[in-house]
């Protein structure tokens, strides 16, 4: 949501690790991290770092089969869950371990007070 933000982690990386950037292995992207980017899926893995407020379905489309998702779930009480995609779809979750994590929200939401 914060460009800013997206261009200075590209600054950094290029400080870093200019061969990641320039050979394409890291791309930056500002959007709805609730939406994912579906344009690069199937994803091996997804690692969410944010709190979603519930099972976040719109990631768990472009997790790859078989595929593995950790996501922190829930608003008052949230735990890590670890999706499992098998190689047939099939969708199991487990929850790891209760955490506390800022949620995951759009823009509107992230600009309030």
């Amino acid at each position: 949501h914060i460009p800013e933000l997206a261009d200075q982690s590209l600054v950094d990386l290029r400080a870093h690790y200019p061969q990641w950037v320039d050979s394409k292995r890291i791309e930056i992207v500002t959007g709805d991290g609730r939406k994912g980017y579906s344009s690069r899926a199937p994803y091996d893995c997804i690692h969410v770092g944010a709190a979603a407020p519930s099972k976040p379905t719109e990631l768990l489309a472009q997790l790859k089969a078989p595929g593995r998702m950790f996501v922190p779930v829930g608003t008052n009480n949230q735990y890590i869950v670890v999706y499992e995609k098998d190689s047939n779809g099939d969708i199991t979750e487990e929850r790891v371990m209760g955490v506390r994590y800022v949620p995951l929200t759009d823009a509107a939401m992230q600009f309030m007070g």
